[in-house]
């Protein structure tokens, strides 16, 4: 497997692996498929403050992370919130949390001084990637969320990056 930048060509793929979560998972509160024209306005929006990175493998994109600007107001310029998707067929074999391992390491080159991800309560899996690479829950909303007819909460975990 092999980590890189996602260039335009990789977005396609990218969307493909998301909108399965869309439709398929509490993952993402998006309610409907990303377009690709939504996901090239997405990827322009990145730069390289908030990098978008691949998992590649035999030349399949089999999962995607990215770090994006938790906030437009100034005084949160230094964090940042990851997102981290895992192709259906290639999940449990490590690929998220080497992407998360990625993500974090860029955020410390940047400078970026937290790392915020916003996860549905049910995401076990998720939240568990996370606790394992060190992030901690620092809050959590009940139902502040509603998709497939039923309401749903949130989990905010926190990763304090050191010497930034």
């Amino acid at each position: 497997m092999n980590l890189r930048e996602a260039r335009e060509d990789d977005l396609g793929a990218i969307n493909a692996i998301y909108n399965h979560y869309v439709t398929h998972s509490t993952c993402t509160y998006q309610e409907t498929p990303e377009t690709i024209e939504g996901r090239r306005e997405w990827f322009q929006r990145h730069g390289p403050a908030y990098p978008v990175t691949v998992a590649e493998s035999d030349g399949e994109i089999v999962g995607w992370g990215a770090l994006s600007a938790y906030h437009v107001r100034s005084a949160y310029r230094h964090t940042v919130e990851d997102s981290v998707y895992v192709a259906e067929a290639h999940r449990g074999h490590g690929i998220g949390s080497a992407l998360l391992r990625d993500l974090i390491e860029r955020a410390r080159t940047l400078g970026h001084h937290a790392i915020i991800a916003s996860i549905d309560a049910s995401q076990a899996a998720s939240i568990a990637l996370h606790a394992r690479s060190g992030f901690v829950e620092v809050g959590r909303f009940s139902q502040i969320g509603y998709k497939f007819d039923r309401w749903l909460d949130v989990v905010y975990m926190e990763l304090l990056l050191a010497g930034c």
